[in-house]
């Protein structure tokens, strides 16, 4: 997955063909994330579950990034404890990213502000989901 060679393409007689995989957006997401990643912080949370539940099963996999090594996936219990485990983990100049939802979304702002703050680079990598206004909404917003 992560082998730093295009996972698409194939080789006959010298000649690349490209190789198709069909995958809903949360799991193409999930797989550039973990590639690139060496910490990803997670708490999952429709629609964005699917997201961290990949890169969690294929951490406890043993799979490997494009860096050779197998990204620590760490469950925090808020949206905003998330951001601050990569906000921390940024500090210590590890590549790190989370997923999020948008009502999670305004929870990690204080973090966010923090993080672009230190002109630290981040990816948050998030779904589209309605931003409550009177009560708890799961409803996508495309």
């Amino acid at each position: 997955m992560c082998s730093g060679q295009d996972p698409f393409a194939s080789s006959q007689r010298g000649v690349m063909k490209r190789k198709l995989k069909t995958m809903d957006a949360n799991k193409a997401v999930a797989n550039v994330a973990y590639c690139l990643n060496e910490v990803i912080a997670i708490y999952p949370i429709t629609p964005s579950s699917a997201m961290g539940e990949w890169a969690d099963q294929w951490a406890s996999e043993g799979m490997p990034n494009i860096w050779g090594t197998v990204p620590h996936v760490i469950e925090m219990q808020s949206q905003g404890g998330a951001a601050g485990a990569v906000h921390g983990a940024l500090q210590t100049g590890a590549l790190a990213t989370s997923f999020a939802a948008s009502q999670g979304l305004l929870l990690m702002i204080p973090n966010m502000n923090k993080i672009a703050g230190e002109l630290t680079p981040t990816a948050f990598h998030v779904t589209a989901r309605t931003v409550a206004t009177h009560a708890l909404s799961i409803f996508g917003d495309h």
